[in-house]
Parts: C-alpha cells; structure tokens; sequence
C-alpha cells in the first residue's frame, strides 16, 4: 500500500506544476494588465504607468515571473490583490469554506441520487421506471446548468416564493435563533447545490444501471439467487457492491467537473464563495488573485483524485501493486 500511495503521490507534482504554468501563461499572456485600469484615467501619467507594472514586476520575462511566483506560492504566498491591496490568501479564506461546504454537499448528492437512481433502472430494466430515470438522465446531460438555474429562480424563487435565489444568508441572518440560522442557510444552499449535480448524478446513474446490469447478468447471482437468497441482498449486497468500486472513481473524476460549474452557478446566485471571487478577478484583471484561485482550485482537484485513488486501492487490492 506505501508503494501504491507513493506512485500517487509522485504523480501530483509534476501534474500541479504543470497546471499551474500552463495557468501561468495563459494569464499572463493576455491582454491587459493592473495598468489598463489605470490607463482609463486620463490624469494618470505615463511615468506612474510604467511605475506600477514595475512594480509588480510585470516589466520581466514570464520565466522569471513564474520562477518567482512558484517558490511564493509553494508557501501559500500568492500576493496582493491589484484590485484592493489585500492578501490573496486572506480574500480566499474568506470564500473557500463556502465553496468546500458547495462542492461536499453537491458531491454527496450526486452519489446518493445517482447510485439510487442507477439500481432503480438495473432492477427494472427496459420497463417504465428504466425508461423514465433514462430519460431523466440525458435531460440532465443536455439542459444548460445556466438556463435551467435562471428558471428554477424564477418558478421557485419568484413564482413560489418558496427558496431565497441569492447569497448564502438572509440580510437579518444573525438575529435569527440558531435552528432558523440553519435552516436559513439550507434553504439558500437548494437550488445551488441541485443546479451543480444535475450533470453529475445524470452521468452515475448511466453508469450504475450499466454496471448494475453487468452483474445481474453474471452467474454468481443466478447462484445466489438459486440458493434462495432474496431480491434486495442480491441487489445490495453482492451487485451494487461489486459496482461500488469503480464508482469511487467516477466520483473522484467528477470533483473538477462540480469546482469548474461552481464558477458559474456561484456568480448566477450570488453565492459567496471562490467562483464568484474567481470571476470578479478576471473581469478584474486581477492577476495573483486569479493565480491563487486557480492553484486552490488545483490543489483541490487533485486532493480529491487522490483520495479516490487511495479508497480505490483500498477497496480492491488487487490494483495496489500494479
């Protein structure tokens, strides 16, 4: 298992530094800069222009930059905003436990919905519930996550009233009692979080009903089912957890999908968390604080392919030593 977890291990590094240049350049290279800002500003000299991209050294060759950036970064230094002048680091602490508590909950969502969904079609196969969860399953992969937010804001937000359609806390949050405090902050977390699995569970039940059908099939539940075992501990206990291995994967290889969409879905509900953060710096031009949500972003993903690897190896050993 040590060699298994240090062959993983291995791989990140090269693949977060990668990542990160690869990040590097396409920011820096762009259009733009903290002195277009400026440049808007007709009383602005030529000579302050030229002192401010000195003075994010903007003025030396991208190598050099990147070199620079990495070794600050390896500690988690990651600059100033060009935008306020405040830590990179501290306006991403400020975001990133709402984007965390996002992403958990949208993944815990994905698993129970699409896992559940997946044995309902296996187990009725090619009848009506097969047929409508499959239907289900290519309206979540085809329906624009965008378009679909903006009319559930509209029918249950606007319409019902039944769901706050923006921000993570009502504006008199704190004078609530603690049980409203909660609730409130769930109900401002519904739509979000359905909007951000929909493509997620859409894809796991496709892939449990097929994995789910596979193992139906086979002959070990056809013996097991011949020795009188019943229905539901063929399903759940010899079928689905044959399938539960891949589908650590399949979660895991999800994770970027669910932190790529939250950048669109945040900004739609003006919820406080990275993406939103994410995408007021790039129409910003904020450059480290685009660096440093794109490297949190990284690191993020990466952390939970890693965990999916290792709870891949542990469930099946037989992959630890290949």
């Amino acid at each position: 298992m040590l060699r298994f977890l240090t062959q993983r291990t291995a791989v990140l590094i090269p693949t977060f530094i990668g990542i990160t240049l690869v990040t590097f350049l396409v920011v820096n290279l762009s259009p733009g800069g903290p002195q277009v800002v400026q440049d808007l500003n007709v009383r602005v000299s030529s000579e302050t222009r030229e002192r401010l991209v000195r003075l994010y050294g903007l003025d030396r060759p991208v190598h050099q930059r990147y070199l620079s950036w990495l070794r600050r970064a390896v500690l988690l230094d990651f600059g100033t905003s060009f935008k306020d002048g405040k830590p990179v680091m501290a306006k991403i602490a400020e975001r990133l436990p709402a984007t965390l508590l996002l992403n958990i909950l949208s993944l815990g969502l994905v698993f129970v919905v699409g896992c559940l969904a997946g044995i309902i079609a296996a187990a009725y196969r090619n009848r009506w519930p097969d047929r409508l969860i499959d239907a289900g399953v290519f309206l979540g992969y085809a329906v624009p996550k965008y378009w679909l937010a903006l009319l559930m804001m509209i029918l249950f937000g606007i319409k019902l009233g039944w769901l706050p359609i923006s921000g993570l806390r009502s504006i008199n949050w704190e004078y609530l009692s603690p049980w409203r405090q909660v609730t409130d902050i769930a109900a401002h977390l519904v739509l979000p979080v359905v909007i951000l699995s929909i493509g997620g569970f859409a894809g796991l039940a496709r892939y449990v009903r097929g994995r789910m059908g596979e193992e139906l099939d086979s002959d070990y539940v056809r013996g097991a089912l011949a020795q009188g075992a019943s229905e539901n501990a063929v399903l759940f206990g010899h079928a689905f957890r044959n399938t539960l291995i891949p589908v650590v994967t399949i979660l895991g290889l999800s994770l970027p999908e669910l932190i790529g969409g939250a950048f669109i879905i945040e900004t739609i509900f003006s919820y406080p968390g990275m993406g939103r953060l994410g995408f007021d710096a790039i129409m910003a031009r904020d450059y480290p604080l685009i660096m440093g949500i794109g490297t949190i972003t990284a690191l993020l993903t990466l952390a939970g392919n890693f965990i999916a690897d290792v709870l891949y190896g542990y469930l099946d050993p037989r992959i630890r030593y290949r």
